[in-house]
């Protein structure tokens, strides 16, 4: 064996041997727990459900029922296979003209109809990363900045940051107002990175919001727009999550504000939005991202580079038939509100039953849960302690606020739209049980005393019949309400 030369130079790039990719994260350790030990009813019950992929499957069965009922929509079908030749050939990275088209009128849907959108500003990419990267691409160079209001989605730091050297600087939101962003909080993080020397950009928004469930109102898209015009930034607003708003207050897009509120300034060229169907749809496979933007360089570079993350002819094909099927999308929408909001008050009551409340929200396919009450001591050092009693012990994956960059410690968001309604209440049945250990337990310590639970907290698995813990869909259960912050 050789001696090795010390003095060799590094034969990988930088990126393959360093750890940007963000995965170094307790969000994606999550993934991995769950992934070890996946939950099963019959198979696996005493493993991980998985509560920190938002994934919307509740629509699913309505898909499916149109995709056998359309079976031409597929070029992999007797009835649409003589299409097959023409879309295999197909290499246009502009897309299928029915494609950009369809999605073009499904995002004024989603919005109310309120706003329309230009078929030839559709831009395809690999899924919503591939559309953030693009556009990240396109705006910042390497080392340049844009500001993110807190918390923000984990999968920023790897879409946004790795392979295009851009920084995100946090805008700090906190609980006191429902972590509204402010102008004040915008200025504060502009001002300060200043004082760093760094250079600004842009400013990412996403509405609604993940991890938050929330929805911007008008007020606030309207300083939005005022500050980055004020600052000759650009705004890239990501609206994946437009038609899973399920109550009011109603998703108002920022082409809504651009488009109607005359009596502000804006600069178009400045605003940019993300949007894809993996969220309101439920098609996270397809790898179906759009880039809308106003600028006509980005559009045009960002066509460019939609060459490295096309969306397939095939799956393009599908969609514009699917799309373009009016009374599908008709019905389609409202069902997806009704069965969210379903969803929400079964999990949100369930928590609520043994004390557990969340940040008060209205779309999205999760909540903010509150477990402040739970930790030991007000530290991410806690949090990330009883996170880990929560998937190993509890058994159930939910995503601790310090992988959001949230600035409170005690924050978890916790997806509910990604199982059926028997898991659902599996999960709610092991939540209450340790929430209920842990208070038997606390009762027999001193009164005064921080929660009692530990890290070699065992509880009973012991799986129900699901209907002995099914709740009645039909029963009224209110919103749970923002706890205020404790002191």
């Amino acid at each position: 064996m050789g001696v090795m030369n010390l003095d060799q130079p590094q034969l990988l790039s930088k990126i393959a041997m360093g750890d940007g990719h963000g995965e170094a994260s307790s969000y994606f350790d999550g993934w991995k727990a769950y992934d070890k030990d996946p939950f099963h009813p019959s198979k696996n019950p005493h493993g991980v459900i998985q509560m920190g992929l938002a994934e919307n499957q509740l629509t699913a069965d309505m898909v499916q029922n149109w995709i056998m009922s359309n079976p031409e929509a597929s070029i992999c079908t007797l009835e649409g296979v003589h299409n097959f030749k023409q879309m295999a050939n197909f290499q246009d990275y502009h897309g299928l003209p029915e494609f950009r088209n369809a999605v073009a009128k499904f995002m004024s849907r989603t919005r109310g109809n309120r706003v329309t959108f230009d078929p030839e500003r559709i831009v395809m990419s690999g899924g919503a990363t591939g559309a953030h990267e693009a556009t990240a691409f396109c705006l910042a160079d390497r080392g340049e900045a844009l500001l993110v209001p807190t918390p923000y989605y984990p999968g920023f730091d790897r879409d946004l940051r790795w392979r295009t050297g851009v920084k995100l600087v946090p805008v700090i939101c906190e609980s006191s107002n429902n972590f509204k962003l402010t102008k004040q909080a915008l200025e504060e993080a502009y001002e300060k990175a200043k004082e760093d020397n760094i250079r600004f950009k842009g400013l990412l928004i996403t509405n609604p919001s993940n991890p938050l469930g929330t929805v911007m109102d008008r007020n606030t898209l309207r300083t939005v727009i005022t500050f980055i015009n004020e600052k000759r930034i650009h705004l890239i607003s990501d609206e994946i999550y437009a038609a899973t708003v399920f109550s009011h207050p109603s998703f108002i897009s920022i082409a809504e504000i651009i488009e109607h509120d005359t009596d502000i300034e804006c600069d178009r060229n400045l605003v940019h939005i993300v949007y894809s169907l993996s969220k309101d749809m439920g098609f996270p496979g397809f790898r179906v991202g759009i880039i809308y933007s106003y600028n006509d360089t980005v559009v045009d570079c960002t066509r460019k580079m939609s060459s490295f993350g096309l969306v397939s002819t095939q799956t393009q094909y599908l969609i514009a038939k699917m799309l373009s099927d009016d009374d599908f999308v008709e019905k389609f929408l409202p069902e997806s509100a009704k069965r969210l909001a379903q969803r929400y008050r079964v999990f949100t009551g369930g928590l609520i039953k043994v004390g557990i409340k969340c940040l008060q929200s209205n779309g999205g396919l999760f909540v903010w849960m509150d477990l402040r009450g739970l930790l030991k001591n007000a530290t991410f050092e806690s949090e990330i302690e009883l996170w880990r009693v929560i998937i190993h012990e509890v058994k159930i994956n939910v995503s601790p606020g310090v992988s959001f960059h949230c600035s409170e410690p005690g924050w978890f968001r916790v997806c509910y739209a990604n199982m059926d309604d028997r898991d659902v209440q599996i999960a709610l049945q092991r939540i209450r049980s340790f929430v209920t250990q842990n208070n038997k337990e606390a009762m027999g310590s001193d009164k005064n005393s921080k929660p009692y639970w530990h890290s070699n907290l065992r509880l009973s698995l012991k799986p129900r019949r699901f209907d002995d813990i099914m709740m009645s869909p039909h029963s009224p259960i209110p919103q749970s309400p923002l706890v205020k912050a404790t002191t």
